[in-house]
């Protein structure tokens, strides 16, 4: 059996032939034919990465791809984990068996090594998610640094406006950062967004956020035509995920939650209310727009163990 080859110290660098030979074909394969989002590429290219310096540092990049069999793809999940925790294990493997999938169909690889590789399984996590006096409290930060004028009127409303369309469309944050005017039907309360994949789904947007829709637009958004962003700065640039993070982290800290949540908990807020509040399961996947069925149903565990505690502390048999 062949001895795991440890990473060294420093890892080589990607050098930008080996990157146009064998990774830009392949981003190129990710973003205009499966329309991956730029974060899932960003993912692929760091898989790819890593593989190359582990291949490279155990002297097997020289060897070619095609000479990598069962062996060499247990090797490197075995190093693997010892720098990764189990779901990033299970997404750098991903990527890299879509990587040999891709290549393998060009004719350049004979077989994919990593196409049976045993991975250790995964902690089934429930998502985690505010309850709803937690959101209302959320909801109420724009307004209070405003009312306390620790804030300016413009970004207290694009703020509020960012959070309400997180919650009352249950948009994931890449679609609210891509989120234009012309994607809004005003009348319906209802907005047009591009998902995983570059799926549309129609999101209503709910009655609370339509509101302070309007009431951005009309007095503070800088540009209003159907192809600018809902979400910009004070000239108009359109605003970032990354902008949109640390946005929230502002305001989960005024509230007194955990500053580790993301905007996705938002979303994750949105669906299990909704089955809290007695939605049914195939319309919250349609709205989440997700593929599976199975994706979706993680948030009946969230609402069963709500509705255990709510049992256990008014059911006189309890």
């Amino acid at each position: 059996m062949a001895a795991t080859a440890p990473a060294p110290a420093a890892a080589p660098d990607v050098p930008p032939a080996v990157l146009a030979d064998w990774w830009a074909p392949f981003a190129d394969y990710l973003a205009l034919e499966r329309r991956c989002s730029a974060y899932t590429v960003r993912n692929y290219r760091q898989a790819f990465a890593d593989f190359y310096r582990w291949l490279s540092a155990a002297g097997r990049w020289e060897q070619g791809l095609d000479a990598l069999g069962p062996r060499d793809a247990r090797d490197f999940a075995i190093e693997a984990q010892r720098r990764y925790d189990r779901r990033t294990l299970h997404n750098r493997v991903s990527g890299l068996r879509t990587f040999c999938k891709y290549w393998r169909r060009q004719g350049r690889l004979k077989g994919n090594p990593l196409a049976g590789l045993s991975l250790p399984k995964l902690e089934k996590r429930l998502p985690k998610f505010l309850t709803e006096e937690q959101m209302k409290l959320l909801l109420t930060g724009p307004q209070r640094l405003l009312e306390n004028a620790a804030i300016e009127p413009f970004a207290a409303w694009r703020d509020r406006l960012a959070l309400e369309l997180l919650y009352g469309g249950g948009l994931r944050v890449s679609e609210l950062v891509g989120l234009d005017y012309g994607a809004i039907d005003r009348a319906g309360g209802v907005a047009r967004v591009r998902g995983k994949g570059g799926k549309e789904r129609l999101c209503p947007l709910g009655r609370v956020a339509m509101a302070v829709l309007a009431r951005f637009r009309e007095h503070y958004a800088p540009r209003t035509g159907p192809a600018d962003p809902v979400l910009a700065t004070p000239a108009g640039a359109r605003l970032t995920v990354r902008s949109i993070q640390l946005m929230l982290k502002r305001y989960l800290a005024l509230a007194g939650l955990p500053h580790d949540l993301t905007p996705h908990k938002l979303r994750h807020a949105y669906a299990t209310h909704l089955l809290n509040a007695g939605a049914d399961l195939r319309l919250v996947q349609e709205l989440l727009g997700h593929a599976r069925l199975e994706t979706t149903q993680v948030y009946t565990h969230v609402s069963v163990a709500r509705l255990k505690d709510v049992y256990d502390q008014a059911h006189p048999r309890a």
